[in-house]
């Protein structure tokens, strides 16, 4: 049966991929939003060419699914089909590289370990990176190495689009520099690279205009978000980071990438596998670099891993390690398997800021009178109440909170008004009574003891509050 499997390599990828579709969009129908998911969805009806907490390509995607469904599983079809394109590509980048069932292995490794499992589940900024970043090393490697034009306008759209998914897209950027640096200073004096250029600067320029109109606030808030305050080194943190790479990119994998990375001499002299490790190497040197000095979130090496499955199938079929393949795909399908059996069934454990947000909403509802201004006291508490009631009304934080979305499009003279307020695990009474005379506990409503409380607050009179 294996022996058919990669008979028809070409085949069994669409299989996979099919199968992988089919069952993450009927999983999907049984997990509530996470509360970014319902920040992000609520971004989709009020279209930017960027935002606060990062650039605009999440909503727009998010945008086109609400056509099909704006259910939870129809949100995260944006997932559904930006990981199945990435993984059609690697198998298609991969061939191009080598053969065929060494394609097929590449789509297998990717497929299968947990980074990308959950990004089939929970709707991020980084799902639409990996799409893009793999579409631009695609046609990247297309273009530097056949110099097609076609190659060098796609590279330059998907680029741009790239870029208007998530800041980090920008070491993409820096690995193309390189590369051309060190081996393709010709392309330097080729008119096709100006072009490309030239595309991408004009798919981005909408987002930079934003962000000058704005006094680069995004940016600010990024380098802020992902930098520390000083350099002293916390090697607790930095260790449990690459620890995490295991974790997020199965044992043997990521084994085999660290180990070969730095005992492949021929992955540095052959150009065509230099360029897809080169990808690899600077995110995650560059993330681990971080590491050092301020917690990374495991998720933000994501990009990294698409050249390490090329990478690593590269050198199992160099190296004919089939038994460690077998070894990897299988701890790599059970971790996926036990994070998907968990997120189902044990979800109040695992996830508990997704745990019955639907019921939290219902629940809200109840007290909701006529001409009732709605609230709450984060931006993905206030995001879960838009997403969750009918009609989708609109919502708003009502305390001084984490600066967001919400605080770069409101009218100040609109945003204190009698109404209710949803507040998750504290009680808000002395923040409320700074804007309202009037502030009375309603109800308080027990998800999990101790770990997921909800308090509802009906305000009144709101105090008049010079803006400084």
């Amino acid at each position: 049966m294996l022996d058919k499997f990669y008979k028809t390599p070409q085949r069994s990828a669409y299989l996979v991929l099919l199968f992988l579709a089919i069952i993450s969009i009927v999983y999907n129908m049984f997990l509530p939003l996470h509360g970014d998911e319902a920040y992000y969805w609520m971004w989709s009806h009020k279209l930017q060419t960027s935002y606060y907490d990062h650039p605009a390509m999440i909503a727009y995607m998010i945008y086109l699914s609400n056509f099909i469904s704006q259910d939870e599983w129809g949100v995260r079809l944006v997932n559904v089909f930006s990981l199945s394109i990435t993984s059609l590509y690697i198998y298609k980048l991969t061939a191009e590289i080598s053969d065929n069932k060494t394609a097929l292995n590449a789509l297998l490794i990717s497929s299968s370990v947990i980074l990308v499992q959950s990004g089939y589940i929970i709707t991020t900024p980084d799902t639409p990176l990996l799409l893009f970043w793999t579409l631009s090393l695609y046609y990247g490697y297309m273009a530097l190495f056949y110099g097609k034009r076609k190659d060098f306008v796609l590279t330059g759209v998907f680029l741009g689009f790239t870029m208007i998914s998530k800041y980090s897209a920008i070491l993409l950027v820096f690995s193309f520099l390189i590369f051309v640096l060190l081996k393709r200073r010709d392309l330097f004096t080729n008119p096709l690279t100006y072009l490309l250029i030239g595309i991408s600067l004009l798919i981005v320029s909408p987002m930079l205009y934003w962000n000058y109109q704005h006094d680069w606030i995004s940016f600010l808030f990024q380098i802020d978000h992902g930098s520390a305050d000083g350099f002293r080194v916390n090697l607790g943190d930095a260790i449990a980071f690459i620890a995490g790479q295991f974790i997020l990119f199965s044992p043997i994998f990521t084994w085999i990438l660290f180990y070969y990375m730095f005992k492949e001499k021929l992955a540095y002299k052959d150009d065509k596998i230099f360029f897809i490790i080169l990808t690899t190497v600077v995110t995650l040197l560059f993330f681990i670099y971080k590491g050092l000095f301020k917690p990374m979130g495991l998720n933000y090496t994501a990009p990294a891993y698409v050249g390490a499955a090329i990478f690593v199938s590269y050198i199992i079929t160099k190296y004919d390690l089939q038994k460690q393949l077998k070894v990897g795909l299988i701890i790599a399908i059970i971790f996926s398997l036990t994070g998907r059996i968990a997120m189902l069934f044990y979800l109040d454990k695992v996830q508990e800021r997704m745990y019955a947000s639907d019921r939290i909403v219902e629940r809200f509802s109840q007290h909701i009178q006529d001409g009732d201004k709605l609230y709450g006291a984060h931006l993905t508490t206030a995001a879960y109440i838009k997403y969750y009631l009918p009609d989708h009304p609109d919502t708003d934080v009502a305390i001084d909170s984490r600066y967001s979305h919400y605080d770069m499009v409101r009218d100040e003279k609109e945003w204190h008004k009698d109404g209710l307020v949803l507040c998750r695990n504290n009680k808000r009474e002395a923040e409320l009574k700074k804007y309202y005379k009037s502030v009375e506990l309603i109800d308080t409503y027990v998800v999990i003891p101790r770990i997921r409380i909800f308090y509802t607050y009906r305000v009144s009179n709101p105090k008049q509050i010079e803006k400084k």
